[in-house]
């Protein structure tokens, strides 16, 4: 995130930390190009839109100002082209919300950013929560879960028009010899008329690399429960959240303690994919995961207890206030959350009891929901040697069906280097990971899938308009087209 404390406040302060640089294209070019060298596949950018003012609230933004905890946040989406013109290989996933901005606005930003990266743009998708950000944007509360999955459902049908079906296949020609740069029967508008949107077009940029970018979405933690969810989703399933992500994600980022809840998850989202018509092949999947790595396992262990001693309890406290809607400061530091009179409260700590290996029959007080979350929030953690960590990486992957981990840092630099210099050439003597790219300047749908495009069972693809077609073949049938559509 483009903050100085993501998923571990406090940190900033760390003598190996220099997160406080977030501001400064030095600080990511370099980390890009540190990536870029050791192979790793994308570097991908969370992002919120509002601070996290639940915790001694309500609206009190007060607790994560010292420690920097996701306050303030850049925009992530600037970095891109100078990371871009940093590297060769390495694809930006970004985070950018669809809740607040219209469509047409956030399809050029996207499309100017593929451009510029030559392809290597993933997009994660997001639907925003929480309410300080709608407040912020003219709301006085956030939008309702599932009406928030259905607005997303129509928005991503008018980026498909824009991106896919606005410029016939091979419409930009650049031709000089006769003055042609796009065919004149070539762009078209879209002509959209929903529920949520009405979008004439046609898309104000030319066809990027990949047309659409390649499409990251993230699945809610399980342990999370949040203010108006549905009783399936306190029991940590997001009906509308899955679907969405089943149908239109092509690399999906999800949590979870134990492999065998992660499995559930895995084989719920490529059940959802089949239902839908895609190959579940076609969607990578990529468990977020907490990594502490060292020479030896005691060194590791030392390594943690040196984090915690720069973790900003009121921090973390309100990273969870955020992340949740719960504000912890009522209840007494000694209380053991397991028998919370809280239902909302004992839910989440009961998973973790449950869950989080070394913690049976411990009390869960406020005093260990800071420590467990402020080193790595609450994804699963490996500590150890690189043999320790990349026995648990394999296990997570013989037993999930996962294809992958999306590695958090503690502190930036020190956590990648530690990776890099301990646990990748573990993984690489195991062959669990590559020791080369496989296409010099690939885009990032070939970097994941193998295709520029998107795939024929995508169902953006039902907007192509391709070579040879005078009209894409979504048009055909509209009785509102006809010359209308075709005037730009």
């Amino acid at each position: 995130m483009n903050t100085p404390g993501h998923l571990a406040a406090g940190q900033w302060r760390s003598p190996r930390n220099k997160t406080d640089q977030y501001k400064k294209l030095s600080f990511w070019t370099d980390l890009a190009q540190l990536l870029d060298k050791a192979n790793f596949h994308a570097m991908f950018i969370a992002d919120t839109l509002g601070p996290y003012d639940v915790y001694k609230g309500p609206a009190n933004v007060v607790p994560a100002l010292s420690s920097g905890a996701q306050f303030p946040v850049n925009d992530p989406l600037y970095l891109v082209p100078a990371m871009a013109a940093a590297t060769k290989n390495l694809v930006f996933g970004i985070t950018a919300s669809l809740t607040y901005e219209k469509p047409y606005a956030l399809a050029r930003r996207l499309s100017t950013v593929d451009h510029l990266s030559d392809g290597r743009l993933a997009w994660n998708i997001v639907t925003s929560y929480l309410d300080s950000a709608a407040r912020n944007h003219g709301l006085k509360e956030q939008i309702p879960h599932d009406e928030r999955y259905a607005i997303a459902q129509e928005y991503m049908e008018v980026l498909y028009k824009l991106w896919e079906g606005s410029f016939r296949d091979g419409a930009v020609l650049a031709d000089r010899e006769k003055g042609v740069y796009i065919a004149s029967d070539a762009v078209r508008k879209i002509n959209h008329k929903g529920k949520y949107f009405e979008v004439p077009g046609p898309h104000f940029c030319e066809p990027s690399p990949q047309r659409t970018p390649f499409l990251f979405q993230v699945s809610l933690p399980n342990s999370w429960v949040l203010e108006g969810q549905t009783d399936s989703e306190k029991a940590g399933v997001s009906e509308a959240g899955n679907n969405f992500g089943g149908k239109h994600g092509e690399a999906i980022f999800i949590g979870g303690q134990t492999p065998e809840g992660v499995k559930t998850t895995v084989d719920n989202i490529r059940k959802v994919a089949t239902d839908e018509g895609r190959n579940p092949n076609h969607i990578k999947i990529i468990l977020g995961m907490t990594v502490i790595v060292a020479k030896t396992d005691d060194e590791a262990q030392e390594k943690r207890e040196e984090c915690l001693k720069y973790a900003d309890p009121e921090g973390v406290l309100a990273l969870f206030g955020g992340w949740t809607g719960i504000d912890l400061s009522p209840f007494p530091d000694d209380e053991d959350f397991r028998l919370s009179d809280s239902p909302r409260v004992q839910s989440i700590v009961r998973r973790w009891a449950d869950t989080v290996p070394g913690t049976d029959n411990l009390p869960w007080t406020k005093r260990r929901v800071v420590e467990y979350l402020s080193v790595g929030g609450s994804q699963t953690k490996s500590i150890g040697s690189a043999t320790t960590v990349a026995d648990e990486l394999e296990r997570w992957l013989d037993i999930t069906g996962i294809d992958g981990f999306n590695l958090a840092h503690i502190t930036n630099p020190g956590s990648f280097e530690d990776i890099i210099e301990f646990l990748i050439p573990e993984l690489q003597r195991r062959g669990r990971f590559r020791t080369e790219v496989e296409k010099e300047g690939a885009t990032a749908r070939e970097a994941y899938i193998g295709s520029t495009r998107l795939p024929e069972d995508h169902p953006g693809s039902k907007y192509k308009w391709r070579a040879g077609e005078a009209i894409p073949k979504y048009h055909l049938g509209d009785e509102a087209v006809g010359e209308e559509g075709r005037e730009i």
